[in-house]
Parts: structure tokens; C-alpha cells; sequence
């Protein structure tokens, strides 16, 4: 079996918790390997990104706590302690082979807002451009899942920045060689699966268990992964972190782990709207669903009723089929309910479409 990586040169670096702790704080030792291998990647002609875990898990012991860390407010406390160690000790390391190493933390909403996004995507290409190496983590000390701002773990977002910013590859480094059809641990039949053409029910009942002591990923949540990367043409590779020069192995076609490989790329703005967290929900009849799969616009005869609070320009659900960006909000949709097309200028105002939303605005899921 063979890897053909030579179209590669923009390559998301997942590394995880595991990896990067130990029981007496940071894993220096392993934190100077992976800088080595994207140095020797970056005179390669790569573009190399690092999403890196292990705040949280360093702010923990940095203060001698030795439990999992179970509340919001101790994960974002110890990650708020732990981030600039992790920080600190990545540009030291990248300082020592001339890189300048940029730190961006990142919550749902910077991603899921189209104006943040844009901003954001154009900021880490000018951050490319300059030669620096971007470093991402999830902003702990600010995200919640109760708020929504959270991605829930480094790999959704990983995938996430593969997929914003047109990644070739994604690698997700961890500490077991990959995806097994089995528990390695416990069943000494199960056997390493190198491909995986695409991510469904059977390839995700092989994945179970969850994170380490620090870390709120498993293997499903790099399935998972895997998936937002496939559909942004981006393949992903989950390999184990600790193998000698993993990272040049992997690019030289070398079959280490499990491939992903990757699907027909969605449009940018499609994989936005699909990935974004919908701030509402829009339930429409099943004549205006069919209308919608044939690639009608969305009219309010066809809306039953609103549900939540959002504004315009927001991604909502449609029924439980589709995502979509609306021209009205929450109120102005309620208020135009049943009426025709013809209806909207006269009740919202002339400047305003007269549809809710367009084909365009509109990707159904799956």
C-alpha cells in the first residue's frame, strides 16, 4: 500500500494531551521533537499549523493537582495557568531554528461568525505569507459548552482550521498507532486499519472510550475530525505522535496510521454554513422541503414556525434536513408567516428581499 502526498504543502499538526504531558508537567523531551520535524518540514517547502492541547493538563499540575478535571471553571482556571507555559515554551523551541511562532485561541463563535471568520482566515494567511508558524488552541479560559462557544475538544478544531483554510493534510498525532477494527488492549485480534475510504457506521462502532486524565478527546472525536477535514478535500491521517520523525514519514508516503481520505471539496462558504452551530431553527411543511431539495428558494408560505432568537445572516437549522443563512431574522420571519413572496416588501420594507432564503444560503446535511 502506498501514499501519494506530493500535492501536500499546507499541513494542520494536531498534537495531543497524551503526548504533550507527563506526570511531572510539560514533556519538553517530546515538545522539541515535533518543533525539529516542522522546522525540517518548513525547509521542505511545507506550510506547517500546530493545534496544540495540553493546557489545561499543564495548568493542572503546575499546581500539583493530579485528579481529572471535571468542572468548567477549574478547566478554564488551570487552562488560563497553563497556556502561556505551553506558549512559552513553543517559541523558545522554534526560536532556536529561527521561527517566529504566532499564538491564536479561538471559541466557536470566531468560526461560526462569517465576518470573525474572514477576519480570521486572513489573518493566518498573512501569518503564512511572513513565514510564521501559527499556533491554535481553544481560548479555555472564555469557552463553555453552556454558552456555546466551545468546540468540546482540539480535534473538532483542528479539522475545523484544516477546513477554513484549505488544508492539504491533516494530522492528527496521538498516543496509539491509529484506528483499530477492535480494543488493542483487550482483544488480541484486532487488527490496524491503514484506509478508510469514508467515515460511517461501521468505522465509528470500531472507535469507543474516551480521553485521558487532561485531554476530552477519543477516537470518535478524530473520526469526527476526519469528516469536517474529508469534506474540505483534505485528507487526514491519525498516527501515533511518539514514532521517530512521524511527521517527514507520514509526507514521504511512508503507511504509518490510519488514512482518511478525503471527499469532492465543498465551496468555502458551504462548509461554513454546514459547520457553523445553527442559533436557531426554521420548520417549514414537506411541500417547501421538496422545493428546497430542488433547489427552490426558501418563501415564507411555506413556514410553520420559528424557533430561538437570531438575527439575519446567522446559520439556523431547517427542520433537522438542512442549514441555512437567512435575509430576516427571528421576529420578521414570524411576522411573515403564510404570507407570499409578494407580501414581504409591503410588510418588512422595500430594501428587503423577498424570499427568506436563497439556494445559494442553503446545504442540507448529509
Amino acid at each position: 500500500m502506498s501514499r501519494e502526498f506530493s500535492h501536500v504543502r499546507r499541513v494542520v499538526i494536531k498534537v495531543g494531551t497524551n503526548l504533550l504531558s507527563t506526570d511531572d508537567g510539560i514533556n519538553l523531551a517530546f515538545m522539541e521533537t515535533i518543533v525539529q520535524q516542522m522546522h525540517a518540514l518548513i525547509e521542505n517547502g511545507y506550510q506547517p499549523l500546530l493545534v496544540s492541547s495540553g493546557a489545561i493538563g499543564m495548568g493542572a499540575k503546575e499546581l500539583g493537582y493530579r485528579k481529572r478535571v471535571r468542572t468548567i471553571v477549574k478547566r478554564q482556571a488551570f487552562a488560563s495557568i497553563g497556556q502561556p507555559l505551553l506558549m512559552h515554551n513553543y517559541r523558545q523551541m522554534f526560536s532556536a531554528y529561527g521561527h517566529v511562532v504566532a499564538q491564536l485561541l479561538l471559541t466557536r463563535y470566531i468560526l461560526d461568525n462569517r465576518k470573525s471568520f474572514l477576519n480570521l482566515k486572513n489573518s493566518v494567511e498573512q501569518l503564512l505569507d511572513l513565514g510564521v508558524i501559527p499556533i491554535f488552541n481553544e481560548n479555555d479560559s472564555v469557552s463553555t459548552d453552556e454558552i456555546g462557544t466551545a468546540f468540546g475538544d482540539n480535534d473538532t478544531l483542528s479539522a475545523l482550521i484544516a477546513s477554513k483554510i484549505d488544508a492539504d493534510l491533516l494530522i492528527i498525532l496521538t498516543d496509539i498507532d491509529g484506528l483499530y477494527n477492535g480494543n488493542p488492549k483487550t482483544d488480541p485480534e484486532a487488527v490496524l486499519i491503514h484506509e478508510v475510504d469514508q467515515v460511517d457506521d461501521t468505522v465509528r462502532s470500531w472507535a469507543s472510550g474516551a480521553g485521558s486524565l487532561f485531554s476530552t478527546g477519543g477516537m470518535r472525536t478524530k473520526l469526527t475530525a476526519a469528516q469536517i477535514a474529508s469534506k474540505a478535500g483534505c485528507g487526514s491521517i491519525i498516527a501515533k505522535g511518539t514514532e521517530p520523525q512521524v511527521l517527514e514519514r507520514i509526507l514521504s508516503g511512508e503507511v504509518m496510521g490510519t488514512y482518511i481520505q478525503p471527499a469532492e471539496r465543498m465551496a468555502q462558504r458551504d462548509r461554513w454554513i454546514l459547520q457553523s452551530s445553527a442559533e436557531g431553527r426554521i420548520i417549514i411543511d414537506q411541500g417547501a422541503v421538496s422545493a428546497l431539495r430542488a433547489h427552490k428558494s426558501l418563501l415564507p408560505s411555506g413556514i410553520i414556525r420559528v424557533e430561538g432568537v437570531f438575527e439575519r445572516g446567522t446559520v439556523v437549522m431547517i427542520n433537522d434536513v438542512a442549514k441555512a443563512v437567512p435575509s430576516f431574522n427571528s421576529s420578521e420571519i414570524e411576522a411573515l408567516i403564510g404570507m407570499h413572496s409578494s407580501d414581504i416588501r409591503e410588510k418588512i420594507g422595500t430594501h428587503r428581499r423577498d424570499v427568506i432564503a436563497r439556494p445559494e444560503d442553503i446545504v442540507f446535511i448529509g
